[in-house]
């Protein structure tokens, strides 16, 4: 059966020191999750620019960076199922990367997407699944899986129809490199994300789960309302599918990821109304 878990974005504002993430970790295994998915720039102190940039997306990086992850996830009872690396990371210091991973006791390594970086130049991907198979390459060799996570930008079309998706996952040699499939982006890039995980088969190891809908309520100035990250059966993605499928190929885990929209603006109600979700379905 397939762990659920949370990813550690989604608490960055309530982990800023160690009674809060104490207390915030020990909220997620009460809701009823099993692991958290860890990320680099978030579990050690990192650049200002890193955490500049990944704010600037969107993503509530938070404080936590000096904290000690691993006795803390330990204490609370849950595992680590992943941790989230960029590629130039995972190049330049394998070996730090691969010790990491052993010391969080998981074999996952996923690399999140490329920042400032064109998804519509077909070289360039080239050149990027190519990276990705040396170093899924070399992370195998200590016994480490490297997974691709995608977002929208890999939905831009690249020539005769493909998608940057689409030559990532041709040019990508499944003994090295497999996928971390969110199925959030897709739908907002107008994308079938059913279409997608049967595509995927059982190269999809884990998968990030979000709803996608609006909190609107009354008349709306326009005919046109903006859609955003929901808890788990409040939008409109037929998630039953998709959950579905992601059980059909056995992935090891699904991972519940939203970065704001938060009910009551409170990512620990969030994750506890998206959990009964997961308990009726997983």
């Amino acid at each position: 059966m397939a762990l659920k878990a949370v990813q550690q974005i989604m608490l960055g504002t309530v982990t800023k020191n160690e009674k809060q993430a104490v207390e915030t970790l020990d909220a997620v295994r009460r809701a009823g999750y099993d692991g958290i998915e860890l990320n680099g720039f978030m579990i050690r102190p990192t650049s200002f620019l890193v955490r500049m940039m990944t704010q600037m997306a969107g993503m509530p990086v938070g404080k936590g960076g000096g904290l000690d992850w691993a006795k803390l996830v330990k204490q609370a009872g849950l595992s680590v199922v992943s941790i989230h690396e960029d590629l130039g990371t995972i190049k330049r210091e394998p070996e730090t990367v691969i010790e990491e991973a052993k010391n969080f006791g998981t074999d996952k390594i996923v690399i999140t997407g490329m920042y400032r970086f064109d998804y519509s130049d077909k070289e360039a991907v080239l050149h990027l699944a190519e990276d990705l198979n040396q170093a899924g390459e070399r992370l195998k060799k200590d016994h480490i899986s490297l997974l691709y996570h995608n977002h929208n930008c890999e939905f831009r079309k690249v020539e005769n129809g493909k998608t940057a998706f689409d030559l990532i996952t041709e040019e990508t040699n499944p003994e090295y490199v497999n996928f971390e499939f969110d199925s959030y982006w897709p739908a907002e890039a107008g994308v079938s994300p059913i279409t997608l995980m049967e595509m995927l088969g059982n190269r999809m190891k884990l998968y990030h789960i979000n709803d996608r809908g609006t909190r609107a309520h009354g008349p709306s100035m326009t005919p046109i309302l903006k859609s955003d990250s929901m808890e788990l059966g409040y939008g409109n993605l037929n998630l039953e599918e998709l959950i579905e499928q992601a059980k059909k190929v056995n992935v090891d885990a699904v991972i519940l990821e939203s970065h704001k929209n938060w009910v009551d603006k409170s990512p620990v109600k969030s994750l506890q109304v998206s959990a009964e979700f997961l308990k009726m379905h997983l």
